[in-house]
């Protein structure tokens, strides 16, 4: 008889968020409660946090995060960043020796500002620079990975049960008005730590329960516009999605919803005729950025936080509000676990997307 362990959870990998709509900053030591009680939904292959507002000794500054292979890897990576922007500040990420996670890389933080000379000289925004020089890294320089790039948010991952990777990096000691998290349980990816979630671009972060069957159409339109996939996980293309539509193409949250979950064309057809118009376009005008397979994603962003699911809506989901705070995982019992008076509790709609911001 085969034992728990030994069979595939295709329904596996445990998703958390928080959100103050007030700004209210909150400890670091609230999210691994609620990811913590969804243990049996990973498998200690990959854990993850993203909290933003967590540095405010620095909000105008990119924060990167960084994995180094070896000290050679980072003096290459140190040499690259040197030539391009002015580094504020820099040093180890504070961690704690934490007995199950093993074989931890080099994990380096800057505070960065591009060059103005080698900005005007690129003839791109600030942001297509940073963005371009973050993903530049993780193509070009073996044995980097930048794992965080926004302003005043950072991602912390790891291979490893969440709960032991949000104590590894010392996340009680940290505090943010948003926090994400997520307990991996690989399918079609290997487990590392690079591969681990949530996955960041600038200030966007996503941590994803499912599997994207689009990934390979979804990656070679994504490629055009200089995106590589260098991480091995389908979850980098959602973030890159999120990215290019809403950033690049400037489209709303709402509207970039609208693209990756997009609805059946037998349910066009039937609708209005000016929501007709309206997804027929979406469909035709970005048709291979639809993002199909079981999936429930939450992103992460500068002041706000988005909730969606699949159009069929198989990968659970639950939200909740309380006072100024919104809540979201994959059971209902991680909301509890960190506020246990919650009365208003519900599960989104297939497709559609939940967003809060500061109010």
């Amino acid at each position: 008889m085969l034992k728990e362990g030994q069979v595939r959870i295709p329904s596996g990998c445990a998703i958390a968020g928080v959100f103050s709509r007030s700004g209210e900053r909150m400890p670091g030591g609230d999210i691994i409660r609620s990811i913590e009680v969804m243990h049996d939904r990973s498998n200690g292959l990959g854990g993850g946090f993203a909290g933003y507002g967590i540095y405010p000794e620095f909000p105008d500054y990119y924060a990167f995060h960084l994995f180094y292979d070896d000290p050679v890897c980072q003096r290459n990576c140190e040499n690259y960043l040197e030539r391009r922007f002015s580094i504020i500040s820099f040093g180890e990420i504070p961690t704690t020796k934490v007995p199950s996670i093993m074989d931890e890389p080099l994990i380096y933080r800057y505070f960065l500002l591009p060059l103005p000379d080698k900005l005007r000289a690129s003839q791109r925004s600030v942001e297509e620079y940073v963005s371009h020089c973050a993903l530049s890294i993780n193509e070009k320089i073996d044995g980097a990975f930048v794992f965080s790039s926004g302003k005043n948010m950072g991602v912390f991952k790891a291979s490893g049960f969440p709960e032991d990777v949000g104590r590894f990096y010392r996340l009680d000691t940290y505090a943010g008005y948003s926090w994400t998290a997520h307990g991996r349980y690989p399918t079609n990816t290997p487990g590392w730590w690079g591969g681990a979630h949530p996955f960041g671009l600038l200030d966007l972060s996503v941590v994803h329960n499912g599997e994207i069957s689009s990934y390979d159409a979804n990656r070679r339109f994504l490629e055009m516009f200089g995106y590589k996939h260098s991480l091995q996980t389908d979850t980098e293309a959602i973030t890159y999605i999120v990215d290019y539509l809403h950033r690049k193409m400037g489209l709303s949250l709402q509207e970039t919803a609208d693209v990756m979950a997009a609805p059946f064309w037998v349910s066009i057809k039937n609708l209005p005729a000016d929501q007709r118009e309206y997804y027929t376009y979406l469909r035709k005008r970005f048709g291979s950025l639809l993002v199909t397979g079981p999936f429930s994603i939450i992103l992460g962003y500068a002041g706000g936080m988005m909730i969606l699911g699949d159009r069929l809506k198989l990968r659970s989901m639950v939200c909740g509000d309380h006072g100024d705070r919104f809540y979201a995982a994959s059971e209902e019992c991680a909301i509890r676990a960190i506020c246990p008076e919650i009365e208003d509790v519900w599960s989104p709609d297939a497709g559609q997307p939940v967003i809060v911001e500061l109010a």
